[in-house]
């Protein structure tokens, strides 16, 4: 009797053993899917930091307002102003889906600035750009 009892507590040890090992395996890769979609170092922590400020992710709120593109900025300021006024609880609408449309604008500017703080002035960057051929015709001569 005692050895079916220890038989059945190590089958049933390797079997959550099993099923902890597959579910931190599937953790890891959708730690590294996330991090990649972040875009990894110091731009995946500032998207991060957004994430967890609002929320919600960029892919969400791109969702709730239903635009494609995060630059295009009419886009979305129609959709949200449209959204906010139909949700109005006077109107008989949802608080909780006019506060998710909020977050979901708050989202899209905090990744706009971040876009912003990225990117060099355009002016700056046309400079860098009729500067770099004449340099490297000057070092081939």
């Amino acid at each position: 009797m005692a050895k079916y009892i220890a038989q059945i507590i190590v089958l049933g040890a390797q079997a959550v053993g099993r099923a902890f090992t597959k579910a931190l395996r599937q953790e890891i890769a959708a730690s590294q899917e996330a991090a990649r979609r972040a875009g990894g170092g110091q731009q995946g922590d500032k998207s991060a930091e957004s994430n967890l400020r609002t929320g919600m992710t960029l892919e969400e709120a791109k969702q709730i307002l239903n635009v494609e593109d995060p630059k295009n900025l009419d886009a979305i300021i129609k959709n949200y102003d449209h959204l906010f006024k139909v949700n109005e609880r006077s109107n008989g609408g949802s608080f909780y889906i006019q506060s998710k449309v909020f977050r979901a604008k708050e989202r899209l500017d905090h990744e706009i600035k971040a876009q912003q703080t990225r990117q060099p002035p355009k002016q700056e960057a046309a400079e860098a750009t009729e500067d770099e051929p004449q340099s490297r015709a000057r070092q081939r001569r």
